[in-house]
Parts: C-alpha cells; structure tokens; sequence
C-alpha cells in the first residue's frame, strides 16, 4: 500500500542548553510541505539562513554531527533528526535561536514526546523509499569500523559496540522496524567515560554537560575525591556533589536498558542516516559506529541512490517464474490475441510482478502505426490489468471460477514508447485491503529498468462460473 508522507500537525517550541556550546537554546518544530525534508534555519542571524540536513553538508563530527550551509553552522544535529526520521515525519522546518541544538536529557524522548503531543498531518505526496537493490559493505580498517547494508522490506538496524572497557565490554542493540524507535531506542541517553571528559574540557566541548543529560561511565576503581573536584571546577559544575562507587556509572545513575549505551549508538545512526535524504528500507548493520563512520556511510548510500537512479529499477528475470504461461491460462479467461501476460515472477502478500514480451508478430502491429510500430498504450493498461487480476484470483480457491471486472481506471500516464523486442515487467501494490472482491492497485511498467507507464486501477473480482 503506498504510504503518503506527513509532517507536524503544528508548531512545538521547546529549549534547552547545547551540550557543547553551553549556551541556551529555543528551538521550534514547524510543519513542512510535501518533498521539503528536513531543514534548520538559524533565526538569530542575518538573513535567517537555511541549513539542509544533508550529509553532503557535514563538517564536523566530534562527539556530534555539525551541518554548515549559506554561512550557518547547527552542531549537535542527529538526536532531533532521529526524532523525527524515527517519528516518520518526513517534513519539518527546524528553526533555532542558537548555534547547537538543545541536549535536553542526552536522549531523543523529549522531542518525540513533543511531536506526539502536537500529532502529524498527512500530505498528498508519497514516501520516496530508498529501496536497497544490492549489500553495500563499508568499512575504516584503521579506526575499525564496520557498516553493512542488505536489501530489505524495513528500516532495520543492527549495532554492536566494543569499548574494551570493563564497565561496557561489547554490546549489541537491534531495533527490526522503525516503529519501534519510539519504545526501544528514543529514551536511550548520550554517554561518556570519565577519562575522556578533561580532554573534552580542555577542548571547548561539553560546557553544557551534567548528569541529568548524559551518562559517565567509570572504568577503573581507583578514582580519588581531588580527581573527581578537579573535574567538576575544570567543567564549571563545582556545585555538583559527584560521587563514584568504583566500576560502574558516576553518580549509580540508573541505566534506562541493560545496554543502553548501544541503544544511544544506534539512535545516533538514525539520527545521522537521515542526512541521507530519503526514507530507507535496508537492514544497516554497524560495528564499532560513530558519527563519523555513520555520515561517511550516509554518503556511501547517497551515491548508492545516484547508482540505482541510473540503473533503473532492476529486476531478476533469471530466476523460476512463480506462474509459467500454461499456469495463466488455467487463471485468466483470455486467449490470442488478447492473452497479454507471459509469466508472472512474484507474488507477495500486497504485490506482484508480471511480464509482458512484445513481439513484432503480434497481430496490433498490422495495423497500428504500419512501418512504426508502437505497442499502444490502451494494451499496455489491459497487460496490467491481466497482470493485477491474477494477483485478486490468487487470493481465492478455484480462480477459474472467478472473473475479474474493470471499474476505474485514474492517474493513466505513459513515459516513454514500447516497440518489439522490449520487455515490459509490471510491478503493482494494493492500494488498499481487499474487501468484498474489491481490489485497489497501483503499478508502474518498466522497460529496462526505466518506467514507460503508470496507473492506478480499481477492479471486482466475481464468481459467475459453476
């Protein structure tokens, strides 16, 4: 079933301080029209700038994702953009006050709660799905991270991460649909060990860091009292009463997940692969990620996307058909000239995949267009129509009962000409449940890859033979 994009109901303002830059920040969500994706604009400068969430537009990764464009810097982008990438709002206008977007509690939960709360507004558009047509390995020998993406129905992702650390060790997180973003993963905070976090300090970073947004992880049982407020004064929290308990997490702060450190790493991908673009349906499997492998593999699909674009839609005519034509005949009640359908590839709970050879023998090219011959367009929507009606009659027990009937035909358009020797594949989803012998479908004709036709068709499928 086609699915339409959606973006915000309306607006949601919230604030915060940026985690690295310290600085208090007012951010508001605001609904987007259909195909803008998602954008920042920095409102408290000059021209109030627009910064695209691209990964093409990255200039920093260090502990956060930073985007520049037309003068403008966002830092800290990713845990407001897997909010919503994981929300499936597919537009949304992201104004800020500041240079960083707020940390609120480390985690992506407040701006889901927010988006929830304000609720999402369908559009006309459709979702334009990055569908993976080959496994894409990536991988940094030297920093050893690993990405694998393998084709697949949904957005799926696996993690494993290996810090070497007795309080972490390796850890594994999954989320198998990105409906579960919301329960799974959008809670998960930011971490950070205490040996890292003077480094940090010294370096301008995390001046907007405490223990209600992010949690330390304390790797080693011999951390003194003066360590911990040389700390604390280097980070200007001072007031802070820290305490350590050995190996384990400052503060006992309570993990929200046994492994919620790799559920954080994931969020983070998501966060990231949205820089992409475009919807996904891949299983990504990442090892050993950071926001530096996610955005240099967010690119890797980027070009992936460029590759298929010109490919064309690629299908594996090689394999067994699931229907030869002798199987067809037993289905469908046409025969010469006005059996359109070769043989069928596949057929899914919502879809299915015919093709249709034209060849120059076929009996409409005498007289259609004499010395140019162009398979009509009128036979093209019948071809699909056979195509689709084998998809209702294989729902139901003994098809040669059944007949199928036409009853609309909307949204008709023809790309490109069909000549002999092409191969027509038709590739048509359900646009809707069938119900009472009503079926509701949408297909695309593809001549080498590329479309030549497209239609919607509604049709009935009746028993009307003993």
């Amino acid at each position: 079933m086609a699915e339409k994009q959606r973006t915000l109901k309306a607006s949601i303002k919230l604030s915060g301080v940026g985690l690295h830059t310290g600085e208090k920040v007012n951010l508001e969500l605001c609904p987007a029209p259909d195909n803008h994706g998602y954008k920042f604009q920095r409102i408290d400068m000059e021209g109030q700038p627009i910064v695209k969430a691209d990964a093409d537009l990255v200039v920093a990764t260090d502990r956060g994702t930073t985007l520049e464009q037309n003068g403008a810097r966002v830092y800290t982008t990713e845990h407001v953009l897997a909010a919503l990438y994981g929300m499936q709002v597919d537009n949304a206008l992201i104004k800020i006050d500041g240079p960083e977007i707020p940390i609120m509690d480390g985690s992506s939960w407040p701006f889901v709660e927010a988006i929830e709360k304000v609720g999402y507004e369908e559009q006309q558009s459709e979702r334009d799905y990055f569908e993976l047509s080959e496994n894409i390995p990536w991988e940094d020998l030297d920093k050893g991270i690993e990405f694998l993406a393998i084709p697949d129905n949904h957005f799926r992702i696996t993690v494993m991460v290996d810090y070497k650390s007795p309080v972490l060790g390796t850890q594994h997180a999954s989320m198998y649909n990105v409906s579960e973003f919301k329960e799974e993963i959008s809670r998960c905070r930011t971490f950070v060990f205490l040996r890292e976090l003077e480094f940090l300090a010294k370096n301008n970073l995390i001046k907007g860091g405490d223990l209600d947004n992010a949690i330390v992880l304390v790797d080693r049982d011999d951390v003194s009292r003066e360590e911990l407020d040389r700390l604390a004064k280097l980070l200007g929290k001072e007031e802070l009463k820290i305490q350590v308990q050995g190996i384990g997490v400052l503060n006992s702060s309570k993990l929200k997940f046994e492994n919620e450190p790799a559920r954080h790493k994931l969020l983070d991908i998501v966060g990231d692969l949205a820089l992409v673009g475009r919807p996904i349906k891949a299983h990504i499997l990442g090892a050993r990620p950071g926001h530096s492998g996610n955005v240099r593999f967010a690119k890797v699909l980027k070009e992936q996307i460029k590759k298929q674009e010109k490919q064309g839609r690629q299908f594996d005519l090689t394999k067994e058909p699931l229907y030869t034509i002798c199987d067809i005949e037993k289905m469908l009640p046409h025969r010469y000239p006005f059996l359109l359908v070769d043989k069928i590839m596949e057929i899914g709970e919502e879809n299915i995949v015919g093709v249709k050879n034209i060849t120059m023998n076929e009996p409409q090219f005498t007289g259609h267009f004499p010395g140019n011959p162009i398979f009509p367009g009128v036979l093209q929507i019948e071809a699909m129509a056979q195509v689709g009606g084998i998809f209702a009659l294989s729902k139901v027990e003994d098809p040669h009962l059944y007949s199928t009937y036409f009853m609309k035909i909307d949204n008709v358009k023809f790309k490109q000409k069909v000549v002999p020797g092409d191969t027509i594949i038709f590739d048509l989803k359900l646009l809707s449940p069938m119900r009472r012998g009503l079926v509701n479908m949408g297909g695309v004709a593809y001549v080498n890859g590329k479309p030549v036709m497209e239609a919607e068709m509604l049709a009935q499928v009746i028993k009307d033979k003993v």
